[in-house]
């Protein structure tokens, strides 16, 4: 029998689970992530400290949040659990600036940035996103971690049991061989830098000793890894409220169209965003939240199918 711990707790500060920990999935099919409630219970996997756990979330009345957790990493997950909720962010010098703004705040309360402290297992499906289509990245994640993971940990119920995994450790992933990679639909160049990050992991993982700005220049000192991939990862394993997705192919537009009814450059993004430093993930979150959207009929990355060539 898998071990089985449980743990209830109450958040310092006002949590939304749905809000919080929502971006840690890739995908309505993530085998790493899945709802049994949308927004109220949540299932995930992860190999903490390398060791392959099931932790389940859920929101109980009021902000308390209640956590499974099975396998050999469970008691890990377990003292992680109130970090992936948010624990750790401290939203009290942020001020909203914008009226807009500050009533989404209050709305929004309990939106809080979520940190996993697992960096190379956060950074995998983002390096899969470069480039092309989300919806392509997001289905080759599924389709690798499917093949090369293993069974999730504990009682889940059979339908759930048959499709989350645990997604692979780093030595698994540095021999998936080319075939299986063509096979999923993800080209020479995304693969190359899985695999060689993966040769890497363990100093990787170990960012989560620095201050959130350091870890991310770390990272960027990678190969393969630049400002949009080392943001996204920060966002969810480092628990940075500043981390800015520079080079998102439709963000700085949303921005530029919420703030000042025209698309902006990344420049001009990061500009506007400045009254903001220290928490402009945060910003951008409401902004996003409040803001005209832009319209995405425009020019769009062209969706190519790797596995045809």
């Amino acid at each position: 029998m898998s071990e089985h711990l449980e743990r209830v707790w109450t958040p310092p500060h006002p949590t939304d689970l749905g809000a919080t920990v929502s971006s840690l999935q890739h995908g309505a099919y993530d085998p790493t992530f899945q709802w049994l409630t949308p927004g109220q219970d949540a299932l995930i996997t992860r190999r903490f400290n390398g060791r392959p756990a099931t932790l389940q979330l859920t929101q109980l009345s009021g902000d308390s949040i209640r956590a499974h957790a099975w396998g050999p990493g469970a008691e890990i997950a377990l003292d992680r659990a109130p970090d992936i909720c948010g624990a750790t962010d401290d939203d009290s010098r942020f001020e909203p600036l914008l009226p807009e703004l500050e009533s989404e705040h209050r709305h929004r309360r309990g939106m809080r940035i979520p940190r996993t402290g697992e960096v190379f297992a956060e950074l995998v499906p983002v390096v899969l996103e470069q480039k092309v289509l989300v919806v392509q990245a997001v289905a080759s994640y599924r389709r690798l971690v499917m093949r090369f993971g293993e069974q999730a940990p504990g009682p889940l119920p059979a339908d759930l049991a048959a499709r989350m995994r645990v997604a692979p450790d780093a030595a698994t992933w540095r021999r998936i061989p080319s075939w299986a990679w063509h096979r999923a639909g993800v080209d020479p160049s995304r693969s190359r830098t899985v695999v060689q990050l993966a040769e890497r992991a363990a100093a990787i993982d170990r960012l989560t000793r620095f201050d959130a700005a350091d870890a991310r220049a770390r990272l960027e000192s990678l190969p393969g890894v630049g400002a949009w991939t080392s943001a996204e990862v920060a966002q969810r394993a480092l628990g940075d409220a500043d981390a800015v997705s520079v080079g998102d192919f439709h963000l700085r537009k949303h921005v530029g169209h919420a703030l000042e009814g025209r698309d902006f450059t990344d420049e001009e993004m990061l500009v506007a965003l400045e009254p903001w430093r220290g928490h402009r993930f945060r910003a951008l979150r409401l902004i996003l939240a409040t803001g005209p959207r832009r319209d995405r009929r425009g020019p769009r990355l062209e969706k190519i199918d790797y596995r045809a060539f």
